[in-house]
């Protein structure tokens, strides 16, 4: 299956602590959507990154193929189905074929907030993996 990750878990030696048997596949556009920074988390200190539906925006992000065992320990770790919710989206990599795949969306988006200069480093980090600009 195919994990769509636009926030820390785009990092690929966090995620690879995380979710062993991922494999990085393709950077990704996610249409209509909108990166966002809402909720708080006590342990990162730091709002989190989500997305939101907006039309005319796009989220870019990182594929990663993982195991039905990864995408439980992704569930446990991001608080699955309490804090935040399991989507399938339609995401465009380096074919004019979108691919399905899973990501995940905060339930309470009520309050958009900066987040902490460290949670975001370990996102560009992720980007750079990437080589997404």
């Amino acid at each position: 299956m195919y994990y769509f990750a636009y926030d820390t878990n785009i990092d690929r030696k966090q995620m690879t602590t995380r979710c062993p048997d991922a494999k990085p596949k393709y950077s990704a556009i996610l249409p209509n959507y909108k990166l966002i920074f809402a909720g708080w988390s006590r342990q990162l200190k730091s709002s989190v990154a989500t997305i939101k539906r907006q039309t005319n925006q796009k989220v870019l992000g990182g594929i990663y193929e993982i195991s039905p065992a990864d995408m439980k320990r992704l569930d446990r770790y991001v608080g699955y189905p309490d804090i935040f919710n399991r989507i399938k989206v339609s995401v465009w990599a380096d074919s004019d074929t979108p691919l399905e795949a899973e990501t995940y969306i905060l339930i309470n988006q009520t309050q958009e907030t900066p987040p902490s200069k460290e949670y975001l480093a370990i996102i560009q980090k992720g980007f750079k993996d990437w080589m997404i600009e």
